[in-house]
């Protein structure tokens, strides 16, 4: 299953504690993407993320290589294409990319996002979600 990371998940992730951050690094069979201008965002919110979990800049440092690790980043190139019918989906001009990227990949948006929900095209998962596919082996 190809699972779509919105930057509030990666943002959840990057705190050791939370479900999202063990659901990231204990579900099997999903590969995860995000595209790559997540980074700069996670760059732009570093101090919050770094006040939330508690973590030390290095050790938030050498998580982050971890978890870049895992996802694989998708440049504009691939998915702007959809770019168009992404805004048809949604008012909210930050989602576009997602739903471009989700809309090229056949994959699933992972987000608590309640915009998503706005639109039936693409299939979302809120963490609950995805801990409920899991239990019940559908991912």
């Amino acid at each position: 299953m190809k699972v779509i990371l919105d930057n509030n998940i990666v943002f959840a992730i990057m705190q050791p504690q939370s479900s999202a951050s063990y659901l990231f690094w204990t579900a099997r069979n999903i590969e995860w993407l995000a595209p790559n201008f997540l980074w700069v965002e996670l760059k732009e919110y570093e101090d919050i993320c770094l006040a939330k979990s508690g973590m030390s800049k290095q050790e938030f440092e050498m998580l982050l290589q971890d978890v870049k690790l895992k996802i694989k980043s998708i440049s504009l190139e691939a998915y702007k294409r959809k770019l168009n019918r992404a805004l048809i989906l949604t008012s909210d001009p930050d989602d576009v990319p997602y739903l471009a990227l989700a809309l090229v990949k056949n994959a699933t948006i992972w987000s608590n996002d309640k915009e998503y929900t706005k639109q039936s095209t693409v299939r979302v998962c809120t963490t609950k979600e995805l801990i409920e596919w899991l239990l019940k082996g559908v991912v």
